[in-house]
């Protein structure tokens, strides 16, 4: 499984977006043009020292990530979805897709998306936080797929 960034906005989000993978072992793919510059102190600050311990990539345009080999679906996290993402069934090699804080994906990248999912909200609401959104669906994606039996500490021996 890995986590997606379309050319993100906020240098504090995609710190815990970089955060959240590297401490869940989920690979990241960042692509670019990003609204800040890569080494800015915001994103390390949220990022802290778990971006020593990312597995990533950065592609310089949605081009080149799509020119580059990738493994199974591509599924966009969007307010454009009919499909809850709780209703999905989510596979190992799934990537997810976030985008931009200010502007979503564009249709191009929309319409590449295998599958694209909506978290349900009460109106008025539209969205979340991108970080937040991709921590819920990534959630579940792991729940789905059992990945967090890896990393589960061990129980307590009961008398």
């Amino acid at each position: 499984m890995r986590l997606v960034l379309f050319e993100p906005d906020i240098p504090q989000n995609a710190g815990t977006l970089m955060r959240l993978a590297a401490g869940l072992g989920v690979a990241l793919d960042l692509i670019e043009p990003c609204g800040f510059v890569l080494d800015d102190r915001r994103l390390r600050r949220a990022g802290m020292d778990y971006l020593d311990h990312l597995d990533w990539v950065r592609h310089s345009s949605w081009s080149a990530y799509r020119a580059a080999p990738q493994a199974g679906r591509l599924v966009l996290l969007t307010t454009r979805a009919a499909i809850p993402y709780t209703d999905f069934r989510f596979a190992p090699g799934d990537r997810i897709l976030v985008g931009r804080e200010s502007a979503g994906v564009p249709d191009e990248v929309h319409d590449a998306a295998d599958a694209r999912l909506v978290i349900p909200m009460v109106p008025p609401a539209r969205s979340l936080n991108v970080a937040v959104s991709a921590a819920m669906v990534l959630g579940e994606a792991m729940r789905q797929t059992a990945a967090f039996a890896a990393y589960a500490p061990a129980q307590p021996e009961t008398p």
